[in-house]
């Protein structure tokens, strides 16, 4: 299974959850978790973030519903997936 299939698994199965920090800056851009799960649903990794020993983080871009387009930083803490960041491009 490909690291986006799994991604997209754990948001259809709602096994994950937002960071406060995450929390934060979706306020400051007016966005929802609706559009946090639209974005990895639809979107694409953009970049492998390998270098931090508590494993790699994945930049997915992807639209949200009102046509913008986001990055959302999420990885893996199993068996959940943690969503660190998300911002407006």
């Amino acid at each position: 299974m490909t690291p986006l299939s799994r991604i997209q698994n754990k948001v259809r199965e709602r096994d994950y959850y937002l960071s406060s920090h995450a929390e934060e800056e979706m306020a400051e851009d007016s966005l929802e978790s609706e559009d946090v799960e639209h974005a990895l649903l639809n979107g694409k990794i953009e970049k492998r973030l390998t270098h931090d020993p508590r494993g790699t983080r994945f930049r997915i871009e992807g639209p949200v519903r009102d046509g913008r387009t986001i990055h959302v930083v999420c990885r893996f803490v199993d068996p959940e997936l943690l969503v660190i960041t998300v911002y407006a491009l």
